[in-house]
């Protein structure tokens, strides 16, 4: 089968249809990055945002990077592949929120806004804007010949909220304070040719001086993951839109093609995320959106759990790529996004993966369901030491299903082996399983002062 025949509509109806790389969880390993632009350019896809958080290869300390990092030549080697595609790369670099992966070091405590939060940088403090600057300069470094640099910026929970920043807030307003911090490095971007992108979040209660100054520096990427983007409530309606419009804003949507359905889910729910990026192709006309990206959550956080390996939601891509292109799914739906993952050579790993992960999904469920039953047994026997037989049976049964992570996670690996480099894929692995493996041990224990307590019941009779 052709892609081609595949995609229907002779002009897109989204201009520029990002995908989202987020190497902060379940990175994938060099070779795979290179072969992920491939699969991206075959999708129709034309840009790709990448956030490489602490996979890219800081110099400026080399504690934030990770046990993988990539090196300079991983950058490279992925940057001149989507060059020869015909695919703009837009790297991502937050800059206020979102800084865990600097900010939980010790000797760039001062940097924080609160002192006990590690998420958000003061932009008052002495050393936050040179920060973010340096790590700007480093990408731009290994990443030349850009158009477009997003500064993330969103979901900075503690912003305005130090004595310091506060003070400023109430005298300057919140638009005011956040330019302090960020407008800068967007002049200088700009004068380098670069156009500044920002996530919208935390310009929803600016006033209209602000926002316009705003879209004079940058355009805001306005977010939203769950059903129709004119109507998910405050955080992005209509009145969103027109507002930022009649300020002048340029925008950009964002959807999510995996890692907006729970923070610990394995696989995406096709139905709802391809539903959502219909909506944003609906409306991308309609706001004259510069883009949509489709974005690919790993960690909600930098310290939250890894979720939803690439490889098992890569049906849900190919949605997304038909989708942004089109304006809706090729006849066949799901059965039709497979067929295509097969044309590009990626059929067998995805189905691995997929089942792989599925089974992971059945065996947390069913497994955090016999530990509460049985937890709910144990409370039961308290009342009625009659019924404590039943708890070693339970017991039982919960014993041969945490066997059975064995085998599965080895599966999991197995799916991924190549894709993820074997580190990552443990962790995930020992965040889903272990947990488990811990309460049965502990149950175990209880079961025993059960068996105990009905002893000694019976001794006094």
């Amino acid at each position: 089968m052709s892609l081609d025949k595949c995609f229907q509509e002779s002009t897109p109806v989204v201009g520029i249809r990002a995908m989202h790389l987020d190497c902060k969880g379940v990175p994938p390993t060099p070779s795979r990055l290179v072969e992920l632009v491939e699969v991206a350019a075959g999708l129709r896809f034309n840009a790709i945002v990448v956030e490489w958080e602490d996979m890219f290869p800081w110099m400026l300390d080399r504690r934030i990077r990770c046990e993988t990092a990539y090196t300079p030549e991983d950058i490279t080697a992925f940057s001149r592949r989507a060059a020869e595609l015909g695919v703009e790369i837009i790297p991502l670099v937050q800059c206020l929120g979102h800084m865990e992966f600097v900010l939980k070091l010790a000797d760039y405590a001062h940097l924080r806004e609160l002192p006990d939060s590690v998420s958000c940088l003061n932009p008052l403090a002495e050393g936050s804007r040179q920060l973010i600057e340096t790590l700007v300069d480093e990408v731009l470094a290994l990443m030349p010949s850009l158009k477009h640099f997003h500064l993330g910026g969103d979901e900075a929970w503690t912003f305005g909220k130090g004595p310091e920043t506060k003070a400023y807030v109430d005298k300057h307003g919140k638009g005011a304070l956040y330019l302090h911090h960020v407008g800068p490095i967007l002049d200088k971007l700009a004068e380098a040719g670069i156009r500044p992108m920002l996530w919208h979040d935390m310009m929803l209660s600016w006033d209209a001086d602000a926002l316009r100054r705003m879209g004079e520096k940058a355009d805001l990427v306005v977010w939203g993951y769950s059903g129709d983007p004119e109507n998910m409530g405050d955080h992005v309606n209509a009145d969103v839109f027109k507002r930022f419009a009649d300020c002048g804003v340029p925008l950009w949507g964002a959807t999510a093609y995996k890692g907006a359905d729970g923070h610990n889910v394995d696989l995406p729910n096709f139905d709802n995320r391809c539903n959502n990026a219909a909506a944003w192709a609906k409306i991308a006309g309609k706001y004259n959106l510069k883009g949509v990206i489709t974005t690919a959550w790993s960690r909600y956080m930098h310290l939250e759990l890894q979720c939803e390996p690439i490889d098992g939601a890569l049906d849900s891509l190919a949605g997304h790529g038909f989708i942004l292109h089109d304006g809706r799914l090729p006849d066949g739906g799901r059965d039709a996004c497979v067929a295509a993952l097969e044309t590009l050579g990626q059929k067998q790993r995805f189905e691995a993966c997929r089942d792989a992960l599925q089974a992971l999904t059945d065996f947390r469920r069913d497994g955090w369901l016999m530990v509460q039953q049985l937890r709910e047994e144990l409370v039961v026997i308290r009342c009625d030491l009659r019924r404590h037989a039943t708890a070693q049976m339970s017991l039982a049964n919960i014993v041969r299903h945490v066997r059975k992570g064995r085998d599965i996670a080895r599966n999991v690996q197995d799916s991924l082996h190549g894709s993820i480099d074997p580190l990552w894929v443990q962790r995930y692995l020992d965040s889903r399983i272990e947990p488990l493996r811990v309460e049965v041990a502990e149950i175990e224990h209880l079961v025993q002062q059960a068996e105990q307590w009905a002893r000694d019941a019976k001794a006094r009779v």
